[in-house]
């Protein structure tokens, strides 16, 4: 038997990734070798997709994860896992169903009946997208119903024909005896996978599956006031049902672009703003850069570095009270590496008053260290 691969690896995470990223790749990944989407090879899709869902059974819970981090695939032994490899599609993921919308019943019968599956894609937008809420439009591509055949799935002209070894339903019963007695299964029809007919005669141009996929086009608004991560859902832009009786929904993932000059903390921005020092000593007009252009700022005369002054208003929306925050300015007092002649002069002859007009702090600091050396001795 070949050595398993770290599962890490499978969902393609990393060893830190928070739980909703684990949740998220695991779904992503299921949901791409499920047998009614997978295109290629139909055992590698079955193999991948088991080998996923033993992969979220480990990280996906806390205790088995530690395990596993500490003492890799030897210390899961005797762990209470299943066996997979021995598991049907929909067997799995009617134990996963919480993860796809309550779609895993769904899947245990081989058919959205209902709904069907949901999508992902992702924005990026600006700071100053957020502050105003922005109108984006998505570009994806999504399995929907063939043209040719309506949906069917066959031949123009034909009509699939309902399934003999089901009567036309998609399910079987099969009676267990258990322990307390005799207990009923119903589990898809093996035959026609749960979808109740057969097509004999496949269409063309989706080879009997009723799906093409084709490019999809819209714009969505984004509200102000989002946040990197946040999920912006679009109901019914998914891909349809088996039976198209309803779609599923696109999820629009909000990624954040990086501000050259501010950044977010809560709807507050903050922005590090350099001045030299004769302007933090004497005081100065300084140009800021908020999200709606150069704002003007004093510096009161006497500044330290690392000092923060406010503007108020000029941070991003809430979205729960639609108060906007503020920005905050903190100053950084920069020393000239180089000086020319006369300001090196001009700066020596400051020096030589400074022991007469030593600031507050300065002489706090000196009598402390006075104080200190001459209580060692």
């Amino acid at each position: 038997m070949p050595p398993k691969r770290d599962y890490y690896e499978i969902l393609g995470v990393g060893r830190d990734a928070a739980p909703e990223e684990i949740r998220r790749a695991y779904r992503r990944g299921a949901l791409k070798y499920h047998p009614d989407q997978f295109r290629g090879d139909k055992a590698e899709a079955e193999r991948r997709f088991k080998e996923l869902a033993e992969s979220y059974e480990v990280l996906g819970d806390p205790a088995k994860r530690h395990t596993y981090d500490r003492y890799g695939h030897a210390g899961l032994r005797g762990a209470g896992m299943h066996d997979f490899s021995s598991m049907g599609f929909g067997d799995i993921f009617s134990m996963f169903q919480d993860i796809f919308g309550g779609l895993g019943a769904g899947f245990a019968a081989e058919r959205a009946a209902d709904r069907g599956y949901d999508l992902e894609t992702e924005v990026e937008l600006t700071l100053e997208q957020v502050a105003t809420g922005s109108d984006q439009t998505l570009e994806f591509a999504r399995m929907d119903f063939c043209d040719t055949c309506g949906g069917s799935g066959a031949k123009p002209g034909t009509r699939p024909s309902k399934c003999s070894a089901c009567g036309g339903y998609g399910q079987m019963h099969q009676q267990i005896q258990g322990f307390f007695g005799v207990s009923i299964r119903v589990t898809a029809c093996p035959r026609c996978r749960g979808k109740g007919v057969l097509v004999t005669d496949p269409c063309g141009d989706c080879r009997g599956s009723g799906r093409r996929k084709k490019k999809r086009v819209l714009s969505v608004h984004v509200p102000p006031g989002v946040h990197d991560g946040q999920v912006v859902r679009i109901r019914e832009e998914g891909e349809p049902a088996s039976s198209g009786t309803g779609r599923g929904d696109l999820h629009c993932y909000v990624r954040i672009r990086p501000h050259p000059f501010l950044v977010r903390q809560g709807d507050d921005l903050i922005c590090r703003v350099p001045i030299s020092f004769s302007q933090a000593a004497l005081g100065a007009t300084v140009q800021v850069p908020t999200l709606v252009g150069a704002e003007s700022l004093e510096i009161r005369p006497g500044t330290q570095h690392g000092d923060v002054f406010t503007i108020k208003n000029r941070g991003l929306p809430s979205q729960r009270s639609g108060r906007t925050g503020d920005q905050q300015v903190q100053v950084v007092i920069e020393v000239p590496k180089k000086l020319m002649a006369k300001q090196r002069e001009l700066l020596e002859a400051f020096a030589k008053t400074e022991d007469a007009n030593v600031s507050p702090q300065r002489k706090s600091f000196l009598k402390t260290l006075t104080d200190y050396f001459a209580a060692r001795k």
